[in-house]
């Protein structure tokens, strides 16, 4: 037992076999003897703040006039009081203690600067997002746009993860070259950007981010032996982990088997996605690798159930996930709408049509709550996952049916280890960049030094004022 012996593993602690390397959840025996009082204090120190930016893009039914003036999005209520039904986040509700809604904010960096810019808001928007910041319009290499703030926090705080960052999405991004308007398609394929020329790539095949976590096989193969004896990567460390467990307590040995059983059922449904796409059924997208499921629940929630592992083991610290694309003709049934998305986004400004495409992004912010239950229930220490995330889901567009940037959607949930406070409305002034908010974000999230971000102004605060005692004392 380490806590006999007075030694202790290492947080960075691998089991490894061939072409397979699993990082190891937080354990009570990677807390040096002496210290099991202070274990939970020690658990916060070895573990940091997460963060996941999630786009899903193309505005909401809520940032066009009459669907503001009816609370589409946001509720009216501001600060504490605020009711969520019959608003697009309604879904959040369990989660209201730990959600700040940020409304009013504009994304002007996405607007057209130049007639020779005017209608490319498509393709300006993703990579705008997280970095606030214009893109230079250009078809070539010299794509040129801003740094994201998730790889501000990956480059501060991700350095000594396996992983500093990883990029995720859900529909087809591989386009190269120009898309319309004189943009690169980099710019609408991109949602993080290392600097202002390193746009980074997304993956969407789940067993591709799969391997790239566990190390699945160093080379072709060997991926290729373990796929044709069906065995789990968690087969080719049994020896290792056999070892691990008669070195640890109980409790240890409890976490440990609900961590690797995790992984072998997320294995197991990535397993039986490529068995059914390579069946020789009918598909409902021929077109996409056989690793990607059909259903848009079942692939968000496989991405979703990745990252929470990847924050269990501290594999990394930083998502994004981009869930759509503008330009998208997919309908999703689990809606209750048969109008694809793009055709519906663009409303004409009908109630009625409103009111459809409201029903849509009802449905995307439904996903949400599946990773923020999972990340409420993984405990580290005296605290769980959620606790310690932020999680950020937007757009950079505002009403889509014109392309404009105003009243762009913008929620988060979270603690962010005490970085928010949750169960609050933030209504920005009119005219209020997107980037205030962000800016405030970074600020919690350890960049205090950050004086500003994109075309931010000022932070926008996303606590209540505090109330002095003298003031409570007036009014008590």
């Amino acid at each position: 037992m380490h806590f006999i012996t007075g030694t202790a593993l290492p947080r960075r602690t691998f089991l490894r076999g061939l072409g397979a390397t699993v990082a190891l959840p937080l354990l009570d025996a990677m807390i040096p003897a002496g210290r099991l009082a202070g274990a939970s204090t020690l658990a916060r120190e070895l573990d940091k703040t997460r963060f996941v930016g999630i786009e899903m893009v193309h505005g909401a039914a809520g940032s066009n006039e009459w669907g503001a003036s009816r609370n589409l999005w946001s509720p009216s209520g501001i600060g504490r009081a605020f009711d969520l039904t019959g608003t697009a986040l309604e879904s959040l509700e369990p989660y209201r203690d730990q959600l700040t809604i940020i409304s009013n904010t504009d994304v002007r960096m996405a607007d057209a600067f130049q007639p020779a810019e005017i209608g490319g808001d498509h393709f300006r928007s993703t990579a705008t997002f997280l970095t606030q910041s214009h893109s230079k319009i250009t078809e070539g290499s010299d794509v040129f746009q801003g740094t994201s703030m998730d790889q501000l926090f990956a480059e501060r705080f991700g350095r000594d993860n396996p992983i500093p960052s990883m990029q995720l999405c859900i529909e087809n991004v591989d386009q190269a070259g120009g898309c319309a308007y004189g943009y690169n398609c980099v710019y609408t394929d991109s949602l993080s950007w290392a600097s202002p020329t390193e746009p980074l790539p997304m993956v969407r095949d789940p067993r591709a981010a799969f391997d790239k976590m566990f190390g699945a096989g160093g080379t072709r193969e060997e991926r290729a032996l373990r796929r044709r004896e069906s065995a789990s990567l968690l087969d080719w460390i049994a020896e290792e982990m056999a070892g691990l467990k008669r070195q640890l307590g109980a409790e240890d040995i409890r976490r440990l088997e609900r961590y690797t059983q995790e992984i072998r059922e997320l294995e197991r449904r990535i397993q039986m996605t490529e068995q059914r796409n390579q069946s020789g059924e009918e598909r409902e997208m021929p077109e996409a690798p056989a690793g990607i499921p059909d259903s848009f629940r079942e692939h968000v929630e496989l991405m979703f159930d990745l990252q929470v592992l990847a924050f269990q083991a501290d594999i990394t610290r930083t998502f994004t996930f981009k869930m759509g694309r503008d330009g998208s003709g997919r309908v999703y049934p689990g809606s209750g709408v048969d109008v694809a998305f793009h055709p519906a986004s663009h409303h004409g400004g009908r109630e009625e049509a409103i009111l459809t495409f409201q029903e849509i992004n009802k449905y995307h912010v439904s996903m949400v709550p599946y990773l923020l239950e999972k990340l409420r229930n993984t405990m580290e220490g005296d605290t769980n996952l959620l606790d310690k995330s932020v999680i950020l889901y937007g757009s950079a567009m505002g009403d889509p049916n014109v392309h404009n940037h105003r009243r762009c959607p913008l929620f988060v949930v979270g603690g962010g280890n005490g970085a928010l406070e949750g169960g609050l409305h933030v209504q920005a002034p009119d005219g209020t960049p997107m980037a205030n908010a962000m800016l405030s974000l970074l600020h919690g999230l350890g960049h205090d030094d950050l004086e500003g971000f994109g075309d931010s102004t000022g932070s926008l605060p996303l606590s209540p004022p505090r109330v002095s005692n003298a003031a409570q004392a007036t009014h008590g």
